[in-house]
């Protein structure tokens, strides 16, 4: 389920990125082949199961947890698949058999109401609570809440951004029109004019139709996540896909592409626009570095005039399984793992950016960070995937009903997308 979490490493043309970090980052990425790690869990009065996505450094944050710990817990980090959904299938499996071997369970942003309304995981209360909270951006607390409730502690996030050819275009786009027009005026001139963009049947897409609907102020699904609202805003939307989707400014191949087709497409040089997760950066200034000196980033562009875009969020948290017998301990291992030290230094080394907002002023983050005030900017003003048990079957049905986006039809599309995913949320006709 890529576009979910996508935590890929940012850069920029003053980022200072060794070459041997940018190759593990690329090579740690969602984008690989699925990895799965078989072991069983360690056992021990003070074992703390850690159940997380591969990452490259993370297992030099549970040693400094467990360093610090002084003996208190001792935490085993766990590789789950890559892929997100390897990573969901093994965990639902495990927590539906009422699994005590599993501790600290690391969840893509969008899993968190189904798994907090399986009674899989335990709320956060009291002082477990209120530091998960303590200067957290409250778009990635809204993706760890359900039914106002706190079931999960923000881990990392991400945004996409608008990448452009600064040597093509002066000046980024703001709405979703003015980047299609300006892309089919350098059609017109004879040069490099594509809109890189994933269009393939999956979460990417889905993504992409979410920020769209938020920018135009509408919703998808009601806020208690149990009825398909698919307002007038996500007939806007449509009409913007298949704005793009016949405007003859993107590739044969868009129909097909995932974020790293998208980000190999940019690199040739045929692109003038991008839209995709910061991952591409550190690409660009390895493999295309005269690319990247002309390459600049925004916000997405808005569908209102006027309107900034909200650019629908990624990340993970960090959730208790309910059936840990070590909750206490638990908790404590998980605040330490995304404290502002070791969201620091897994921004740093992994390029996760991080859900802390006093971590972004951080002079070691600044320095690797260089297009970190876009990047806060979005998140302060976010799109949020709605929060429903029902998430994997909505991102099924929406993936299956936008693609191809030239065959929208936006009025017809919306009415048929209200009923499905109304039945998606019902869970009627679709398998997860």
């Amino acid at each position: 389920m890529l576009g979910r979490g996508c935590d890929q490493q940012l850069g920029g043309p003053t980022v200072r990125v060794r070459r041997t970090r940018r190759a593990a980052v690329l090579g740690a990425s969602l984008m690989c082949a699925s990895v799965l790690t078989a072991c069983a869990p360690a056992s021990g009065a003070n074992t703390v199961n850690l159940y997380s996505a591969p990452e490259e450094n993370l297992q030099q944050n549970v040693d400094r947890c467990n360093a610090q710990a002084g003996g208190q817990y001792q935490i085993v980090y766990h590789k789950l698949p890559r892929d997100a959904d390897g990573q969901r299938e093994q965990m639902v499996r495990r927590l539906a058999a009422g699994d005590t071997g599993m501790d600290i369970l690391y969840l893509d942003v969008t899993w968190t109401g189904e798994f907090a309304e399986a009674n899989w995981i335990r709320e956060w209360t009291g002082e477990n609570k209120a530091e998960a909270e303590r200067g957290t951006l409250q778009g990635p607390l809204e993706t760890a809440t359900w039914q106002g409730k706190l079931y999960a502690a923000p881990k990392n996030t991400n945004v996409q951004l608008l990448w452009y050819r600064k040597d093509l275009v002066p000046e980024p786009p703001k709405t979703w029109a003015e980047m299609i027009s300006t892309a089919q005026r350098l059609k017109q001139e004879g040069k490099p004019h594509w809109i890189s963009f994933t269009g393939a049947q999956y979460e990417g897409l889905y993504v992409h139709f979410n920020t769209l609907v938020q920018s135009a102020g509408g919703q998808l699904i009601s806020d208690d996540g149990k009825r398909a609202v698919v307002d007038a805003s996500a007939v806007r939307a449509l009409q913007a896909l298949r704005d793009l989707g016949t405007a003859g400014v993107t590739s044969a191949s868009m129909n097909n592409a995932k974020e790293d087709d998208a980000r190999q497409e940019f690199e040739t040089g045929q692109s003038a626009f991008e839209l995709n997760w910061p991952f591409v950066y550190p690409s660009m200034q390895e493999k295309k570095p005269d690319l990247a000196r002309n390459v600049g980033w925004a916000r997405l562009p808005g569908l209102l005039p006027g309107v900034p875009s909200k650019s629908t969020i990624g990340g993970a948290n960090y959730a208790i399984s309910s059936y840990s017998t070590k909750p206490d301990l638990a908790f404590d291992a998980a605040k330490c793992l995304r404290s502002p030290e070791n969201q620091k230094f897994s921004a740093i080394k992994d390029g996760v950016p991080p859900t802390i907002e006093s971590v972004y002023s951080d002079p070691e983050v600044a320095a690797e960070y260089p297009m970190r005030d876009t990047i806060l900017e979005a998140l302060k003003d976010p799109g949020v995937r709605s929060v429903t048990p029902a998430a994997q079957n909505v991102s099924t049905v929406l993936s299956n009903m936008l693609s191809p986006i030239a065959e929208i039809d936006p009025q017809t599309t919306a009415d048929r997308m209200r009923t499905e995913v109304q039945n998606a949320l019902d869970s009627k006709g679709v398998m997860p």
